[in-house]
This record gives C-alpha cells, structure tokens and sequence, in this order.
C-alpha cells in the first residue's frame, strides 16, 4: 500500500495480516488505533516506539537486529 524502502529495517518492519493491512490503510478509526499500538508509524516518527503484540498482550521495543525487549506501554496510553 504504502511505504519507503529505505526505511525497511527490522526496527520498522512487523508482520500483520492482509486484512489488518487493509483496514489500516483504509479505516481513518483503525489507523489511529493501529498508531497508538505502534503498529503503523507516520515517515517522520521514530521506530524506536515500542509496539503492542496482541497475542501476547506485551509492549516492546524492537531493535535493528530481530529482536524484541519488553517494556511499558507509552506513558500517553496510561
């Protein structure tokens, strides 16, 4: 849909389904919804935002090699 790949790290890049995809690219309530879990970022925010995994119902911070490090929600979500 969307996107620039220079900005294709691991740091920036999640896996979400077809359909999530698409309702976030076409849904203005999902979209914000999805930038509140850190699941769809502007071009000019940080990727170091942590990023809610639903499953698991865990907040972490995603760095540039693969891996994940649990943290807190964001504070504008408490």
């Amino acid at each position: 849909m969307g996107g620039s790949k220079v900005l294709d790290n691991l740091q920036n890049v999640i896996l979400v389904c077809a359909v999530y995809n698409g309702l976030m690219e076409s849904d203005a309530g999902i979209a914000m919804q999805a930038r509140d879990l850190g699941h769809k970022l502007s071009k000019f925010a940080s990727p170091a935002e942590p990023v809610f995994d639903k499953p698991t119902r865990t907040w972490f911070y995603l760095d540039n090699r693969g891996g994940k490090e649990e943290t807190e929600p964001p504070s504008y979500l408490i």
